[in-house]
Protein backbone atom coordinates (compact mmCIF):
# COMPACT_ATOMS: atom_id res chain seq x y z
CA UNK A 1 0.00 0.00 0.00
CA UNK A 2 1.28 3.49 -0.89
CA UNK A 3 1.64 6.03 1.91
CA UNK A 4 -0.90 8.84 1.88
CA UNK A 5 0.45 12.24 0.98
CA UNK A 6 -1.12 14.95 3.08
CA UNK A 7 -1.75 17.76 0.60
CA UNK A 8 -3.11 21.12 1.70
CA UNK A 9 -6.78 21.64 0.92
CA UNK A 10 -7.82 24.49 -1.35
CA UNK A 11 -11.25 25.91 -0.69
CA UNK A 12 -12.61 28.23 -3.38
CA UNK A 13 -15.82 30.21 -3.06
CA UNK A 14 -17.32 31.77 -6.19
CA UNK A 15 -19.95 34.48 -5.98
CA UNK A 16 -21.74 35.59 -9.15
CA UNK A 17 -22.99 39.12 -8.51
CA UNK A 18 -24.03 39.79 -12.09
CA UNK A 19 -25.82 37.39 -14.42
CA UNK A 20 -23.89 38.63 -17.47
CA UNK A 21 -21.32 36.03 -16.44
CA UNK A 22 -23.72 33.16 -17.14
CA UNK A 23 -23.66 33.97 -20.86
CA UNK A 24 -20.11 35.36 -21.05
CA UNK A 25 -18.35 32.43 -19.36
CA UNK A 26 -20.68 29.57 -18.41
CA UNK A 27 -17.61 27.53 -17.40
CA UNK A 28 -16.18 30.29 -15.18
CA UNK A 29 -16.26 28.22 -11.98
CA UNK A 30 -14.14 25.46 -13.53
CA UNK A 31 -11.71 27.98 -15.03
CA UNK A 32 -11.31 29.88 -11.77
CA UNK A 33 -10.66 26.73 -9.75
CA UNK A 34 -8.01 25.56 -12.21
CA UNK A 35 -6.39 29.00 -12.36
CA UNK A 36 -6.20 29.20 -8.56
CA UNK A 37 -4.67 25.72 -8.23
CA UNK A 38 -2.10 26.38 -10.95
CA UNK A 39 -1.19 29.84 -9.59
CA UNK A 40 -0.59 28.35 -6.13
CA UNK A 41 1.50 25.54 -7.61
CA UNK A 42 3.70 27.98 -9.53
CA UNK A 43 4.12 30.21 -6.48
CA UNK A 44 5.17 27.20 -4.39
CA UNK A 45 7.72 26.23 -7.06
CA UNK A 46 9.00 29.82 -6.77
CA UNK A 47 9.53 29.40 -3.03
CA UNK A 48 6.25 30.74 -1.63
CA UNK A 49 5.57 28.98 1.66
CA UNK A 50 1.89 28.34 2.11
CA UNK A 51 -0.07 26.59 4.78
CA UNK A 52 0.30 22.87 5.33
CA UNK A 53 -3.38 22.77 6.29
CA UNK A 54 -5.00 24.59 3.40
CA UNK A 55 -5.91 27.82 1.69
CA UNK A 56 -9.14 29.70 1.08
CA UNK A 57 -9.80 32.02 -1.85
CA UNK A 58 -12.95 33.85 -2.85
CA UNK A 59 -13.75 34.92 -6.41
CA UNK A 60 -16.42 37.55 -7.06
CA UNK A 61 -17.80 37.90 -10.60
CA UNK A 62 -19.31 41.34 -10.99
CA UNK A 63 -20.09 44.06 -13.54
CA UNK A 64 -18.36 47.28 -14.54
CA UNK A 65 -20.55 49.49 -12.34
CA UNK A 66 -19.64 47.62 -9.16
CA UNK A 67 -15.99 47.34 -10.22
CA UNK A 68 -15.82 51.08 -10.84
CA UNK A 69 -17.12 51.68 -7.31
CA UNK A 70 -14.50 49.34 -5.83
CA UNK A 71 -11.68 50.77 -7.93
CA UNK A 72 -12.63 54.32 -6.90
CA UNK A 73 -12.93 53.41 -3.20
CA UNK A 74 -9.73 51.34 -2.90
CA UNK A 75 -7.42 52.70 -5.60
CA UNK A 76 -8.73 56.21 -6.21
CA UNK A 77 -9.34 55.46 -9.89
CA UNK A 78 -12.82 56.37 -11.15
CA UNK A 79 -13.14 53.68 -13.79
CA UNK A 80 -13.67 49.93 -13.88
CA UNK A 81 -10.64 47.68 -14.10
CA UNK A 82 -10.46 44.03 -15.13
CA UNK A 83 -9.37 42.53 -11.78
CA UNK A 84 -8.88 43.63 -8.18
CA UNK A 85 -7.30 41.55 -5.44
CA UNK A 86 -7.93 42.06 -1.76
CA UNK A 87 -5.31 40.14 0.22
CA UNK A 88 -6.40 39.03 3.68
CA UNK A 89 -2.96 38.27 5.11
CA UNK A 90 -0.83 41.24 4.07
CA UNK A 91 2.26 39.34 5.11
CA UNK A 92 0.88 38.03 8.42
CA UNK A 93 0.63 34.29 9.00
CA UNK A 94 -2.32 32.63 10.73
CA UNK A 95 -1.91 30.37 13.73
CA UNK A 96 -0.33 26.97 13.02
CA UNK A 97 -2.84 24.33 12.05
CA UNK A 98 -5.29 26.85 10.61
CA UNK A 99 -6.10 27.25 6.91
CA UNK A 100 -4.99 30.50 5.36
CA UNK A 101 -7.69 32.83 4.17
CA UNK A 102 -5.81 34.37 1.25
CA UNK A 103 -8.44 36.90 0.18
CA UNK A 104 -10.78 37.93 -2.60
CA UNK A 105 -10.29 38.30 -6.33
CA UNK A 106 -12.94 40.44 -8.05
CA UNK A 107 -13.40 40.20 -11.83
CA UNK A 108 -15.69 42.24 -14.06
CA UNK A 109 -17.53 41.00 -17.12
CA UNK A 110 -17.56 44.16 -19.24
CA UNK A 111 -13.88 45.06 -19.16
CA UNK A 112 -12.80 41.44 -19.55
CA UNK A 113 -15.09 40.91 -22.57
CA UNK A 114 -13.88 44.12 -24.23
CA UNK A 115 -10.22 43.34 -23.59
CA UNK A 116 -10.55 39.78 -24.88
CA UNK A 117 -12.13 41.03 -28.08
CA UNK A 118 -9.55 43.80 -28.56
CA UNK A 119 -6.68 41.36 -27.90
CA UNK A 120 -8.25 38.68 -30.14
CA UNK A 121 -8.28 36.01 -27.47
CA UNK A 122 -11.04 33.96 -25.97
CA UNK A 123 -12.86 35.21 -22.90
CA UNK A 124 -11.98 31.90 -21.23
CA UNK A 125 -8.24 32.39 -21.77
CA UNK A 126 -8.35 36.03 -20.68
CA UNK A 127 -10.41 35.17 -17.59
CA UNK A 128 -7.97 32.40 -16.68
CA UNK A 129 -5.03 34.79 -17.05
CA UNK A 130 -6.64 37.45 -14.88
CA UNK A 131 -7.59 34.87 -12.24
CA UNK A 132 -3.98 33.64 -12.07
CA UNK A 133 -2.82 37.27 -11.91
CA UNK A 134 -5.27 38.06 -9.11
CA UNK A 135 -4.32 35.00 -7.05
CA UNK A 136 -0.62 35.85 -7.34
CA UNK A 137 -1.43 39.30 -5.95
CA UNK A 138 -3.10 37.60 -2.97
CA UNK A 139 0.18 35.77 -2.36
CA UNK A 140 2.15 39.00 -2.26
CA UNK A 141 3.42 39.24 -5.82
CA UNK A 142 3.22 42.62 -7.55
CA UNK A 143 4.39 44.41 -10.67
CA UNK A 144 5.36 47.83 -9.33
CA UNK A 145 9.06 47.41 -10.15
CA UNK A 146 10.34 45.97 -13.44
CA UNK A 147 12.11 43.06 -11.70
CA UNK A 148 8.96 42.16 -9.75
CA UNK A 149 6.82 42.45 -12.88
CA UNK A 150 9.12 40.08 -14.78
CA UNK A 151 9.00 37.53 -11.95
CA UNK A 152 5.21 37.75 -11.70
CA UNK A 153 4.78 37.49 -15.47
CA UNK A 154 7.01 34.39 -15.54
CA UNK A 155 4.78 32.70 -12.96
CA UNK A 156 1.66 33.68 -14.91
CA UNK A 157 3.12 32.35 -18.16
CA UNK A 158 4.07 29.04 -16.51
CA UNK A 159 0.65 28.61 -14.86
CA UNK A 160 -1.15 29.38 -18.11
CA UNK A 161 1.10 27.05 -20.12
CA UNK A 162 0.02 24.26 -17.79
CA UNK A 163 -3.55 25.05 -18.81
CA UNK A 164 -2.69 25.04 -22.50
CA UNK A 165 -2.94 28.84 -22.78
CA UNK A 166 -0.39 30.80 -24.80
CA UNK A 167 1.80 33.49 -23.27
CA UNK A 168 -0.54 36.49 -22.98
CA UNK A 169 2.38 38.94 -22.98
CA UNK A 170 3.53 37.91 -26.46
CA UNK A 171 0.19 38.94 -27.95
CA UNK A 172 0.27 42.56 -28.95
CA UNK A 173 4.04 42.98 -28.59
Amino acid sequence: MLPMVDRPRLSIAISVENQSWVKLAPDAARLLRRAARDALAEAKSDGWKGSRVGHEISFVLTDDKRMRTLNRAYRGKDKPTNVLSFAALDGARPKPGMPWLLGDVVLTSGVIAREAKAQRKSVQHHLSHLAVHGVLHLLGYDHEQDRDAEAMEALEIAALAGMGIANPYEMGR
